[in-house]
């Protein structure tokens, strides 16, 4: 009965780990020498607390990288903000290296001797190469439309090309002057790890897969056809990507019902841990009623037949063995 108690006991400072959560993404991969934005998002109980991002898999040797509390300045190319309103704290990394690969923590500080901190975990990888912003673009004809193509920084200074799928005959590549341009496409390669490629009045011939590409590395986009519409002459992309999307606002009447909830929870568990010590207390006085109510009746007895206090013959010895309850008498 003791060891099951003693465990519930050990396991009250994880209660918080696993009532009130912090939520992230669980990984994350981003190209060499670009930025990552990752939201850590909490329960709205936490809104007041101290909110910290570190490097590392285990609370206790997990290396601080930004706080929210002024008084610890966040580490370099790292920056960090808390929306209490949203419920969601973001951490800002810059100019990422293949060595900030590795497993990272966003953390609630909960404090206290009785609670653990809140935290989640996301395994960031940086790779490098190339990749293409939007994979499928369309236009109208005698449009024009613009692909953007991102690289990592080792390949800044090397060649780039642009190649229409199946066709490598057509690559077009930007030279050392890191562009090239004729009456149909113009390449750009801005140095700084983004390579851009315009085409220019849009063909029924244009449509199909390209890629762009840089040594071994390359990715491909799709200008999908799109018919002519005489009311607009604007690119209409098929599908945009956003890095972070803000999370639904949460209404005054679902955040109190939240709250309700984990308070709720939280006056559950407490009430089982007193009805377990409750219980602890019962069972140990219902092990020794049974032993002094034997005892008391041997007393009795004893008192009633024992004739002259001074007489050693009427002299007897009591011998309890609690753990056996049993009692001898000599």
């Amino acid at each position: 009965m003791l060891r099951p108690f003693l465990l519930a006991l050990s396991l009250l400072p994880w209660i918080p780990a696993f009532l009130c959560r912090v939520t992230t993404e669980g990984e994350l991969a981003v190209m060499e020498g670009q930025s990552l934005t990752v939201p850590c998002h909490y329960d709205p109980q936490y809104a007041g607390y101290v909110k910290y991002w570190c490097r590392g898999k285990m609370r206790e040797f997990c290396t601080s990288l930004a706080r929210t509390d002024p008084a610890h300045p966040a580490a370099r190319k790292v920056s960090i903000f808390d929306d209490p309103v949203q419920q969601v704290f973001t951490v800002t990394m810059g100019d990422l290296k293949e060595t900030d690969s590795g497993w990272y923590m966003c953390g609630v500080e909960v404090g206290g001797v009785w609670t653990a901190d809140v935290v989640a975990y996301t395994y960031i990888k940086v790779v490098h190469g190339m990749s293409v912003v939007n994979s499928r673009l369309s236009g109208e004809e005698g449009s024009s439309v613009t692909v953007e193509c991102h690289y990592s920084e080792r390949y800044r200074d090397s060649e780039k090309k642009w190649c229409r799928s199946g066709d490598w005959s057509s690559c077009l590549l930007t030279g050392s002057e890191g562009s090239y341009e004729d009456t149909s496409v113009a390449l750009r390669d801005d140095r700084t790890r983004t390579f851009t490629i315009t085409l220019k009045k849009l063909r029924m011939r244009d449509s199909g897969w390209h890629w762009c590409s840089v040594g071994a590395q390359a990715d491909a986009a799709c200008m999908c056809w799109s018919p002519p519409r005489p009311t607009t002459s604007r690119l209409t992309p098929s599908r945009s990507v956003a890095l972070l999307a803000a999370p639904e606002p949460i209404t005054e009447e679902s955040r109190k019902q939240h709250i309700l909830e984990s308070l709720l929870v939280c006056a559950s568990i407490m009430f089982l841990v007193g009805m377990a010590i409750l219980a602890r207390k019962l069972w140990k006085q219902h092990r020794r009623d049974p032993v002094l109510r034997q005892v008391n009746r041997i007393k009795a007895r004893h008192n009633e037949f024992s004739g002259d206090v001074d007489d050693p013959q009427s002299t007897g010895v009591v011998f309890l063995n609690v753990d056996s309850q049993d009692v001898h008498m000599y």
